[in-house]
């Protein structure tokens, strides 16, 4: 039954079917984005830096992209069922590995089981529903990698206070003790729901298009949206490739430094902000960054995906700059900022498929997305060793509160303006690199 043969919709299907299955996979994987919800207790239990610890995240991140690029024609050969229950098996997998080494005090099982077995299984639980969306909402790509993609951004949202509640129901006022059965706990409600996910995934038939919709001419295209195909591999030969790469690089390092550490930089900023008040704030920004994926994904299906990036990237730069100078001021401007900030992280993510899709046409667009998430697996490693490595200097010089970190706000500026820079540079595809023979990209995308 995991066949994809076994997956191709009859006819009647339902399409909206489709997108709460990709939200199931993606609400569970998410789960990534509160993982700074253990970052304090974990440091406790192994008695370990903040860096060592944030390096768990780090890995499960770039396995993410590794496991995408890799694996991302193995997903379009084997359709998205076949592809979520294997990410759900190792998801759940990087849950109970992680509850082993905990147990027995070994940092280095918790790497392998949440930072690679769970890293792979985000890849393919990624991945997967992206492309199966994009086949089923050809009229609006926009809004469909929105939809697509935020579960994966809203996976905090829940997995954030459910988080807190296990560690209190379970460790009472000791949360170190509580690590090992909220794990537990957690491997059990992820299996259950990326097991519907993967049950209720269908593919749409080969010939299938939305009711009264048709297929733009060639003498349709926009200047930055072609008709034309290219192949993932010749996709790497372009320039266009490597700015988008450099393009999500720079956004996802920005957003995803500050959001690994998010609940110890709300505390340090503010001394009045308990665990209880950080986790809410974590929450606070996982919506933030969820319902960005909707509407500014959206919004790039009317202004277009060059001009929605520059508003990512540009006001971004400057939103940084705004809580590196005012931030300790107000809590209140403080959070909105950062509200903002992430609503145009999670954008950058919902909005790359739709862009590579403008650029390089819609036959590899799944293939050509997995391997421009290694630029997400690089940003990984990057922005959180920023974030933490600065954290750990400063706090060795005596450093308190804030100052632990405005050095990395500053350098996530620069960075943010580097990306605003790439963005400027995009074009379209020289015809080159389109191709004109069905036949020859079937077979060249068998063989990537």
């Amino acid at each position: 039954m995991l066949d994809r043969e076994r997956t191709v919709a009859g006819l009647g299907f339902n399409r909206w079917f489709v997108p709460p299955a990709a939200l199931a996979v993606h609400l569970s994987i998410g789960q990534v984005y509160a993982f700074s919800v253990f970052n304090i207790p974990l440091e406790e239990r192994f008695g370990a830096s903040a860096t060592a610890v944030s390096v768990i995240f780090s890995i499960s991140i770039v396995m993410l992209g590794l496991s995408a690029a890799i694996l991302g024609t193995w997903v379009e050969r084997n359709g998205p069922r076949k592809t979520m229950a294997v990410a759900a098996a190792l998801w759940v997998a990087g849950f109970l590995v992680s509850a082993l080494g905990i147990a027995t005090g070994q940092l280095w099982i918790v790497y392998l089981g949440y930072g690679v077995l769970g890293g792979i299984g985000l890849g393919l639980g990624y991945i997967s529903p992206v492309s199966t969306l994009i086949k089923w909402f050809p009229d609006r790509p926009g809004l469909a990698t929105g939809l697509a993609i935020m579960g994966f951004g809203g996976g905090a949202l829940i997995a954030s206070p459910l988080s807190n509640r296990l560690l209190g129901l379970y460790g009472g006022d000791d949360p170190v003790a509580g690590l090992v059965p909220t794990f537990l706990t957690l491997a059990v409600v992820y299996a259950v729901l990326m097991g519907l996910g993967a049950y209720v995934i269908r593919v749409p038939a080969d010939d299938w298009k939305p009711e009264g919709w048709t297929p733009p001419k060639k003498s349709e295209q926009t200047s930055m949206r072609t008709t034309a195909d290219v192949t993932a591999r010749n996709a790497l030969r372009t320039p266009q490739f490597w700015l988008l790469w450099t393009v999500l690089f720079c956004n996802v390092t920005a957003g995803i430094g500050i959001l690994a550490q998010a609940s110890p930089i709300v505390q340090n900023f503010f001394s009045g902000v308990d665990a209880v008040a950080a986790a809410g704030f974590v929450s606070l920004l996982s919506l933030a960054n969820m319902a960005g994926r909707i509407v500014w994904s959206s919004t790039s299906d009317v202004i277009g995906r060059k001009p929605t990036y520059m508003l990512y990237l540009g006001v971004g730069a400057a939103l940084y700059l705004g809580v590196a100078t005012f931030g300790r001021s107000s809590l209140l401007l403080f959070v909105l900022m950062c509200v903002v900030i992430l609503s145009f992280y999670g954008g950058g993510f919902a909005t790359i498929p739709a862009y590579l899709k403008d650029l390089f046409g819609g036959m590899q667009v799944g293939a050509i997305h997995g391997r421009l998430l290694t630029a997400w697996s690089a940003a990984g490693i990057a922005g959180p060793l920023i974030v933490s490595g600065i954290q750990d200097l400063q706090t060795a010089r005596g450093e308190t509160g804030a100052d632990l970190y405005l050095l990395s706000l500053y350098i996530m500026v620069g960075v943010l303006v580097v990306g605003f820079i790439a963005n400027l540079l995009v074009k379209p595809v020289d015809e080159r690199h389109h191709e004109s023979d069905p036949d020859q990209l079937e077979t060249e995308g068998a063989s990537s």
